[in-house]
């Protein structure tokens, strides 16, 4: 088995919170069909990108963060998690699973409902900038981070435990700042 007892310290019994896990690549979509069906609450972000091919182009769902996808458990689930073939291991820094915030898989989710074809993601080190929600539009009340990336303003919703950030296009009169977002 792949798992190993040194995480079950930092998960409390009965606990539901949400976690990332490795899973291996071009397995996220079948990963999440057997954590599904073992009655496992997983998430697969996946966007709608444009692929062309010699003869067509095509419309199709990819996962927006490939080897990676989140699931929500408690102590008693985890070695569940790990048994199907596709899921690697949980994502840790140290001896603590990397926890992700209920609030930022929510606004990874309205991301994805909202503006699916034009959300982005990055690996680059995105500098501390202002802390803004959104107030005006189909992302109202997402909360993020104010960046200059490649010369454009944008909102950045940051998952430093995965070592990304998410980003998508707002216009800067639809937002107001608001105190430190809790990690």
């Amino acid at each position: 088995m792949r798992c190993s007892t040194k995480y079950f310290h930092t998960m409390e019994k009965g606990e539901y919170k949400w976690h990332a896990v490795y899973v291996k690549s071009r397995t996220e979509k079948k990963s999440l069909d057997e954590l599904t069906r073992r009655g496992i609450e997983a998430y697969l972000p996946l966007r709608i990108t444009k692929k062309q091919w010699s003869d067509r182009v095509k419309m199709v769902e990819e996962p927006l963060l490939r080897g990676y996808m989140f699931v929500r458990v408690s102590f008693r689930e985890y070695v569940e998690v790990l048994k199907p073939s596709g899921v690697m291991a949980f994502i840790s820094f140290g001896d603590e699973l990397a926890e992700i915030p209920e609030k930022q898989i929510s606004d990874l989710k309205l991301f994805l409902e909202k503006v699916n074809s034009s959300v982005q993601v990055t690996n680059e080190t995105v500098a501390k900038g202002q802390k803004v929600r959104i107030v005006v539009g189909a992302l109202a009340g997402i909360e993020g981070e104010i960046s200059e990336i490649r010369g454009k303003k944008r909102i950045v919703l940051r998952f430093d435990k995965l070592g990304c950030s998410i980003f998508a296009d707002v216009a800067i009169e639809f937002i107001e700042t608001v105190e430190p977002i809790d990690d």
